[in-house]
């Protein structure tokens, strides 16, 4: 079990992926960004997906910055925060790419 978020492009292509393992408290932290708490089933996601607008990734994008460049404290190397942290921004801002050509992109929560 664990949560494999997944992004898609207007053509079904998989452009984003992110995985947490199920005790992963850190997988709450993209839910959260998304403002997709309802996907989120505990030791995974609910297997269901929706459609985000650019607006709505932009705004993640922009909660991720804020959420980062407040906290002060340092990363350290192999930490699975900083793991995580990366594969959050990477996702997000994919979904951004894809977002501002097509004006939307689909996620799945599994």
């Amino acid at each position: 079990m664990g949560h494999d978020i997944l992004g898609y492009n207007n053509a079904g292509k998989e452009i984003a992926y992110a995985r947490f393992s199920m005790g992963n408290y850190n997988a709450t932290i993209l839910y959260s960004l998304l403002d997709a708490i309802k996907y989120y089933a505990g030791v995974s996601g609910s297997g269901k997906s929706s459609t985000f607008s650019k607006q709505q990734i932009e705004k993640a994008l922009n909660a991720y910055k804020q959420l980062y460049n407040i906290n002060d404290s340092p990363l350290l190397e192999g930490d699975f925060s900083t793991w995580d942290q990366k594969q959050i921004q990477t996702f997000i801002q994919n979904c951004h790419t894809t977002a501002q050509k097509e004006g939307s992109v689909r996620v799945y929560f599994g």
